[in-house]
């Protein structure tokens, strides 16, 4: 265990990619990049302020390659250029380092790791503590009990157990361990076939490397799979293994002309950070160099009255901006004046609530420049509040203003706002902007509420909704805090949010198909959803209640008979009980452990044991109708609106890193359609008197898109030619006519379809279907052999991710894969699954908000009342129509959905009609 000082060395090469990927694509006032230079930055802060060490250094690797390189050409050689935005990055984080105090090191002939490396021992000869802050796993080698590894990504540290737990080896046999199975990363070779589990074993055996090549003849009598053909392995590849030890040895004898113990923290250079944070933006980091909180340990060189003064004058204080409270009519005919001769304009409303469709309005904000702004309070209800403008007067003034649609809108979370000001009769035009969707184009894995946006684009602490009532047990509804106190909140919000538009739209401006997926897809949706949220969907609450009596029922019998199988009285719903009773009681197999080492009780654990026990089966059973009744019978009619008898859900265009719609209170998208109890609960989703309900779904979209993203012919030409994709693919698998492939075969080649474009392995295949892993081996192969060009596209896609860190739909929307270079390997295949499915998923939602659109521009040239679209549901659009247009509007629909987006093959809707969902799906 290290002291609480120790030595702190940090690879500062690795930390540059790590925080390239992993960071938003930020960029400062002239368009130039800084997600890396925040990323870094902010890591390395962190780290220096946690340990509170006087001894640190960051370590680049010197321009130029290094000894590795003379020894073998193509080391590394697999490496990709490095990214075009992250390059420009390098310099600005260099001399915010030096102006930080921090010594930086580069040293020609060698890498980052070899001075590492050098250091690391120096400092252990003299019983010194090292921390070495890396994502890279060569540097296992140089741990020991004075010398440990740190994370800072995901804030792991590797001691020497810690080193065994994750590589199945010693520090001391690290460089065996890389040489026996190569290192891709840097194109270290390795033995052919030689892969983790081998070289654990063969290192379990053998003192390393050398010892293995002088004991060739005890391998074969090794238990370990494959043990017969190793030892030739080994002998036709021992060049390799030679080569790859000498790879992977970090040199600790680098020529220095300092020691670690001279790489002591210097003055912090405060004018220097002051304008390099003033050019690239960094405003929250200038307030902090003031207050002393920047670094810690640190001695500062002293802020005179002139830097203070410089500093005042580079970083803006929203604190003492121009923020005006709106109480007499003078005032809001200025503002009424502004607005009605501007461009452009920023608005945000407060209310007494979350509930869009019901909320009252408490007050409106309102920004045209930045730093500037006004806030209308309506009904604010604490004892003392000031007069305040009669709401009719100030919504009669601001409506046609918010109803023009040549004068363009900027909000945050527009939806809830066009929303709440349409219960008094605004119809919001010209809203062009909304900051979360802007954020949200640009980087859909990030937070988009207004305190994240303002910190991470604007390097500002806006004021908490907390923060106006701190010394408050119960947080109070706005319209009960002082006025002065709501002005000061909510015009911060308002001129935040504009500030944020005027920034993040310049970073749009910058890519074409972002730009388009903004202006063209997320935008003109945000009215689509918000009139569909507003209409809801008209439900049998009846239904519901005797429905849910039922299950109450169910559920009383199903417990009775798991208690009389467990032999004694349980909570079917309690985890901890339902693992005493199946593995300490019962003594059921363990298939799975919890991060604390208890057998586990998941889903899937459940379900597998399911297929040979009783008292699992029932458990899952029991859990299904509970949470069916707990989550909708229950609840659903309780979400009934008491003014028109409909649930109106909410639709968030942000809950998901692919573009898909997500719901809440309710959640539409979760409720079971495969199942019995699940259609019972889609039953009470009704038309009124007079209608139908019509559900419209895209048949195999995500397939389509495949076809259409291979550009695979065998799929091109089963999708144009409208055939069975499911038959058609088991034909090709298992090499017989169509007409002769039989449902079960059918059913697998279903799961292949579907489980390929999810990233399904053969023993995810093989659990799903229940045949072995070598049959599942087999579906798969042959499946690549003929689909060739799909294995190609996924290959393609992979190392497209690699280089670049996202993958894009067809419309250009990004998912940022944070996790697509990690050493981990789980974490690395997991990313590699997102990457391939993330086009298809995103594209899939992309087509049907296209669809939406086309949709509501259709609806509204019909009469009023004939249709109206209810429910966005997966690939399924929902509506109610009148029953006598029925067949007219079915013909519309279809030919609507099926021609909103161009793909290679030709896009299906299955369309159908009931008096409830359940029939129409």
């Amino acid at each position: 265990m290290l002291n609480n000082t120790p030595i702190i060395l940090i690879d500062g090469s690795s930390y540059l990619y790590r925080a390239f990927f992993a960071c938003p694509p930020l960029t400062n006032a002239r368009g130039e990049p800084t997600g890396a230079i925040v990323g870094v930055i902010n890591m390395i802060r962190s780290l220096i302020n946690q340990y509170n060490s006087s001894h640190v250094a960051v370590v680049f690797d010197a321009k130029g390659g290094s000894f590795r390189n003379e020894i073998y050409s193509d080391y590394k050689a697999t490496r990709e250029a490095m990214p075009e935005n992250l390059r420009p990055q390098i310099e600005p984080i260099h001399a915010i380092l030096k102006a930080m105090g921090l010594p930086l090191l580069c040293i020609d002939g060698v890498e980052a790791d070899d001075v590492i490396g050098t250091l690391a021992r120096q400092a252990e000869k003299e019983n010194l503590d090292v921390l070495i802050s890396t994502g890279d796993k060569d540097m296992a080698q140089l741990v020991s009990d004075k010398i440990i590894l740190i994370n800072t990504m995901n804030d792991t540290v590797l001691d020497p157990q810690g080193v065994i737990d994750k590589f199945g080896v010693p520090p001391g046999k690290i460089i065996d361990y890389l040489a026996l199975r190569g290192d891709a990363s840097d194109n270290i070779p390795g033995i052919a076939g030689v892969g983790e589990k081998t070289a654990q074993s063969l290192l379990a055996e053998f003192d390393g490397l050398k010892d293995i090549y002088n004991r060739l003849d005890d391998i074969e009598k090794l238990t370990i799979r494959g043990a017969k053909s190793l030892k030739q392995k080994l002998l036709d590849n021992q060049k390799e293994a030679e080569l790859s030890y000498l790879l992977a040895t970090i040199k600790t004898d680098v020529e220095l002309d300092f020691t670690s113990e001279q790489l002591l923290l210097g003055d912090i250079d405060v004018k220097a950070l002051i304008e390099l944070f003033n050019y690239h933006g960094f405003h929250r980091w200038q307030k902090e160099l003031i207050s002393g909180t920047f670094l810690k340990q640190q001695n500062n060189t002293p802020i005179d009255d002139s830097l203070l003064s410089f500093m005042q004058q580079s970083t803006p204080d929203l604190q003492t901006n121009d923020y005006q409270c709106i109480l007499t009519n003078k005032q809001l005919d200025e503002w009424i004046a502004t607005l009605t001769n501007c461009k452009q304009f920023a608005f945000n409303i407060e209310s007494d609530g979350i509930d869009h469709v019901h909320a009252q309005l408490v007050g409106i904000s309102l920004s045209v420049e930045p730093n500037q702004a006004a806030y209308i309070p309506i009904s604010h209800q604490y004892l003392g509040a000031p007069n305040q403008l009669p709401i009719n007067e100030v919504l009669d003034k601001l409506k046609p203003i918010f109803e023009n649609p040549e004068i363009k809108k900027a909000s945050q979370n527009a939806k809830f706002n066009y929303s709440v000001l349409a219960n008094y009769g605004i119809t919001v035009q010209g809203i062009a902007f909304d900051t979360m969707i802007e954020s949200y184009v640009l980087n859909s894995t990030e937070r988009y509420d207004m305190d994240s946006l303002a910190n991470r684009y604007l390097n500002h602490k806006t004021i908490t909704y907390e923060e106006l009532t701190p010394a408050e047990k119960i947080q109070l509804n706005i319209d009960a805090i002082e006025v002065e106190k709501a002005t000061l909140y909510a015009a911060e919000d308002v001129d935040i949010t504009l500030q944020l538009h005027n920034k993040l739209w310049i970073d749009l401006e910058k890519d074409q198909k972002l730009k388009n997926l903004f202006t063209d897809i997320e935008m003109p949706l945000v009215i689509v959803i918000a009139e569909m949220e507003r209409t809801g969907v008209l439900v049998d609450t009846n239904l519901l209640n005797k429905y849910s009596a039922e299950l109450n029922k169910k559920l009383k019998e199903l417990k009775e008979k798991l208690q009389f199988l467990a032999g004694e009285k349980f909570n079917p719903s309690s985890p901890k009980q339902i693992r005493a009773i199946l593995f300490d009681k019962h003594q059921l197999p363990v298939l799975k452990k919890t991060p604390k080492g208890d057998p586990a009780t998941s889903e899937d654990v459940l379900s597998e044991l399911a297929n040979q026990y009783e008292l699992p089966r029932m458990i899952l059973m029991y859990r299904s109708l509970a949470k069916l009744k707990n989550t909708y019978t229950d609840k659903l009619p309780l979400m009934v609106s008491p003014i028109d008898h409909r649930i109106h859900t909410n639709y968030n265009q942000i809950g998901t890193v692919t573009g898909r719609l997500s719901s809440n209170e309710p959640n539409l998208q979760h409720i079971p359609v495969r199942t019995e109890e699940g259609r019972r609960i889609r039953q009470a989703f009704i038309a009124p008197k007079g209608y139908k309900i019509i559900a419209a779904d895209y048949s195999q979209i995500e397939l389509r898109i495949m076809a259409h993203l291979s550009q695979d012919k065998s799929l091109l030409n089963a999708f144009a030619n409208d055939k069975d994709i499911h038959r058609v693919t088991a034909g090709e698998i298992l090499e017989k006519p169509e007409s002769q492939v039989t449902s079960e075969e059918r059913r697998c080649a279903k799961a292949v379809n579907f489980g390929l474009i999810y990233g399904m392995s053969s023993f995810g295949l093989s659990k799903q279907i229940n045949i072995s892993r070598k049959e599942a081996k087999f579906y798969i192969d042959r499946y690549f052999e003929r689909y060739p060009s799909v294995q190609t596209y996924m290959e393609q896609t992979r190392q497209q991710a690699a280089e670049s860190g996202y993958v894009e739909t067809l419309s250009g929307r990004r998912l940022y894969l944070s996790k697509i270079t990690s050493t981990n390997g789980v974490e690395r295949r997991g990313a590699e699954r997102a990457a391939i499915n993330a086009p298809m998923q995103g594209t899939a939602a992309d087509i049907i908000k296209t669809a939406m659109i086309k949709m509501n521009e259709w609806i509204k040239s019909q009469p009023v009342g004939n249709i109206r679209m209810l429910m966005q549901v997966h690939d399924e659009l929902v509506f109610e129509a009148k029953e006598e247009l029925i067949e007219q509007y079915c013909a519309e629909i279809k030919k609507i959905m099926e021609n909103c987006y161009q793909l290679s093959v030709p896009l299906k809707v299955d369309i159908g009609v009931g008096e409830n969902w359940d029939e129409a799906h």
